[in-house]
């Protein structure tokens, strides 16, 4: 396939997500119908998809995100290496508050993570975790509500990728910390779902600690010529499995020495 026979292919299966994410319908794999497609180009079907919103929605780009980075997640989607995308403004929805999934989102799954404030721009190569302390301003307690427009989450790492890392809808925390002097990889997170306790899990099952999380999202970008910037929030992968989430649930979770959050599904 030629350069500009590429783009155009790009160019159309972004357009296609971005048109299914709006119609809250799901799309054969992108990989099956285009088998040869690499990481680089799912990025660029990704960035279509963004654009589209950015230019056509009006909506701002507020941050990037880092996923599939734990055993758990990775074994229940078969991805076996992360995947990175871009947030915005559209997705955030306030901690405590009603999160209209049933109206938005296809076939959402809940994840609680650790976020990241930036108050300096990171760029790789050679971005290292003391350079992720230093840029951060502040962490917090984050539930991600991932969701995918690929039929039945069969996900190979390019169409998450192209699908712009299967953003869906975010909280953030209302407590911010000082990441300084936090034991990352030791964090404890509790996941209560409808009031029972759902699942835990440590910093380390995100790549043994969400610090290197940030540290390999800053140099990943940096191949295709992205930052991080300051004011950005990252949001750094989950620490416990996915959970399937419908209307009428409601999800708290708790990171010892951070805070934490909470959101009500409608």
């Amino acid at each position: 396939m030629d350069a500009t026979a590429r783009k155009q292919r790009v160019e159309e299966l972004g357009d296609e997500l971005y048109e299914a994410m709006r119609a809250r319908r799901t799309l054969s794999p992108l990989t099956e119908r285009w088998p040869e497609i690499t990481i680089e180009d799912a990025y660029h079907v990704s960035l279509r998809m963004v654009n589209r919103r950015v230019q056509g929605d009006g909506e701002k780009i507020i941050g990037k995100k880092i996923g599939v980075t734990s055993l758990a997640v990775q074994e229940m989607l078969g991805v076996f290496r992360p995947d990175f995308g871009y947030l915005t403004d559209k997705m955030h929805y306030p901690n405590g508050g009603p999160m209209p999934i049933s109206e938005q989102l296809i076939q959402p799954r809940a994840e609680g993570e650790i976020a990241f404030k930036l108050k300096k721009d990171l760029k790789g190569p050679g971005v290292t975790n003391e350079d992720v302390l230093d840029a951060t301003e502040y962490v917090m307690a984050c539930f991600e509500v991932v969701d995918s427009r690929v039929h039945d989450w069969k996900v190979k790492i390019q169409d998450t990728v192209a699908d712009n890392a299967s953003c869906g809808l975010f909280v953030l925390g209302d407590e911010h910390v000082d990441p300084k002097g936090l034991d990352f990889p030791n964090l404890r997170m509790r996941v209560y779902k409808n009031g029972v306790l759902l699942s835990e899990g440590l910093g380390s099952a995100a790549l043994d600690s969400p610090l290197n999380c940030v540290s390999w999202l800053a140099n990943t970008l940096s191949e295709f010529g992205i930052s991080l910037n300051a004011g950005d929030v990252v949001l750094s992968g989950s620490l416990v499995p996915l959970e399937p989430v419908v209307a009428g649930d409601e999800m708290r979770l708790e990171v010892a020495g951070i805070g934490t959050a909470s959101v009500r599904f409608t």
